[in-house]
Formats: structure tokens, C-alpha cells, sequence
């Protein structure tokens, strides 16, 4: 089966410094990947790859076999969604009228939405539970209702793959785990999740595979169980000697308590 998308020997970097490299991942239906690693370590970069905002210095991403690079904006946007951390609206539009912009890939020059548009755009508020928002502000809603909405507005866009930049930002415990079960759902939907994390005991029963960063290692992959294993924590984040002992012990007891 054909990759959704492919990363083949990627090289990023600003200037002269060298952010990503010798990424080698591909992306499938179903997938559930956790981006992780020390925060400035190229995470968002790496979804903005993905989503063809960015271009690779060196190598290629591919977006079902085929260079994302020949695909136009809207043509990506039809098969993956980025949602960013932050969002800044300037108009006062309603939850429903933010989402309707999901629909923005799919509509000609000056059409309007149809029949097709608004069911789909109903049915990324009903996965998100977020219908019942559709007349309020969208700048007046807490940050867990926003999370809920931008990924909506990405949903709006009947992706194949969903692209989440930190998704658990600013949300409390119990927001967090809401939003945990809408990934495992939209995973159940049939979409591929990429989602960068920060608090690692959320991964483990919901995510099938980690993508772990790191400053001076090429990007290292496998299941939860392997990569989030204390020993390769302390390398990654550069945990002090002192500390590693207290590293293992609090990763082993929150990933209990996720569990």
C-alpha cells in the first residue's frame, strides 16, 4: 500500500543551521504517531514539512508517492489538515463560520457552499462535539473549546491525514483526556494522526508509534513501549546525571497513571 506520506532523506535547517536530518518515515492510514522531543528540536517544522508550507532543503516528502512539491496548496489541503497552536482570528466570526473555512479547498472562484459543504461541516462539529457552539464568538471561548473547533475546522476539510500541533496546549487533566479520546476516535474514523506531544503519559494506549527528536541523533521511531523507555529519555532531553534516577521513576508512574 502506497504511503499516505513519505519523508525520503530529509535534510531542514535556517541559514547554516541544520534543524532536521536524514528523516526517513512515511505516514499510513490509521496511523496514530506521537512527535516528541526537547522543545526548539524542529516538531512543528517537521508538520509543517508534512503539510507543504515548508519545502526540504535536501530529499523529498511525498504525498501518496507523489512529490508534495507538484501538488498545489488547495490539492494538499483536500487530503491533509494542519492545526496549528495558535490562531489568530481578527473578526469576530462565529464557531460555525471558522469552520466553514475548512470547506475554503473545495470551492470555486466566488462559489459558495453547498449541500455537500454544510453536511460536512455538521458532521466535523458533531465528531468534535462542538455543534452546540456554533453561534458563540470564537474568540470568546476557552481554550479547550478552541482546540475542539480548530480541529473541526481541519476535520471541515475531510483529510486523510490530521497534522496537530501541541493539541494538549493550555488544557487542564481533564480536557487533556477529552481530547485524547477525540484522537483515538478520529483514528477509529479512518484518519492517520500526527500530533506533536509534550506530556508522555498520554501516549501510551492511544498512540501506535513515536517519532522521537532529539538535538544531535537523526529521528528515531518505533512503538511507545520502546521509545519512551527512561534510558532513551535521559539522552534525548539531556536530563543532568543527578536527576535521571527521578526522570524514570516520575515517566514509569505517569504512564501508570494513563493507563
Amino acid at each position: 500500500m502506497t504511503p499516505l506520506i513519505e519523508f525520503v532523506h530529509v535534510d531542514f535547517g535556517y541559514e547554516e543551521k541544520l534543524l532536521l536530518r536524514e528523516v526517513d518515515a512515511v505516514v499510513r492510514q490509521q496511523d496514530c504517531i506521537a512527535l516528541v522531543g526537547p522543545n526548539g528540536v524542529g516538531k512543528t517544522t517537521l508538520l509543517r514539512l508534512a503539510s507543504g508550507t515548508l519545502s526540504p532543503k535536501l530529499g523529498e516528502v511525498r504525498l501518496n508517492g507523489r512529490a508534495l512539491k507538484t501538488f498545489k496548496q488547495r490539492e494538499i489541503a483536500r487530503s491533509i489538515a494542519f492545526v496549528p497552536q495558535q490562531v489568530e482570528v481578527p473578526f469576530s466570526f462565529t464557531v460555525e463560520q471558522f469552520v466553514e473555512q475548512g470547506r475554503t479547498p473545495y470551492l470555486k472562484i466566488f462559489g459558495g457552499l453547498g449541500e455537500v459543504d454544510y453536511n460536512a461541516i455538521r458532521r466535523a462539529m458533531e465528531l468534535t462535539d462542538t455543534w452546540s457552539l456554533r453561534d458563540r464568538v470564537f474568540n470568546h471561548l476557552s481554550g479547550g473549546e478552541r482546540q475542539r473547533v480548530k480541529i473541526a475546522l481541519g476535520l471541515a476539510q475531510q483529510p486523510k491525514v490530521l497534522l496537530l500541533d501541541e493539541p494538549m496546549q493550555h488544557l487542564d487533566i481533564g480536557r487533556q483526556f477529552e481530547m485524547v479520546d477525540l484522537i483515538d476516535m478520529l483514528r477509529q474514523e479512518g484518519i492517520a494522526i500526527v500530533a506533536s506531544m509534550h506530556d508522555l503519559a498520554l501516549i501510551e494506549g492511544t498512540f501506535s508509534s513515536v517519532w522521537l527528536l532529539s538535538t544531535t541523533d537523526p529521528m528515531r521511531q518505533g512503538t511507545p513501549a520502546q521509545m519512551l523507555r527512561p534510558e532513551i529519555l535521559e539522552t534525548t532531553f539531556n536530563c543532568p546525571p543527578r536527576h535521571r534516577s527521578r526522570l524514570a521513576e516520575r515517566t514509569r508512574n505517569r504512564m501508570e497513571q494513563a493507563l
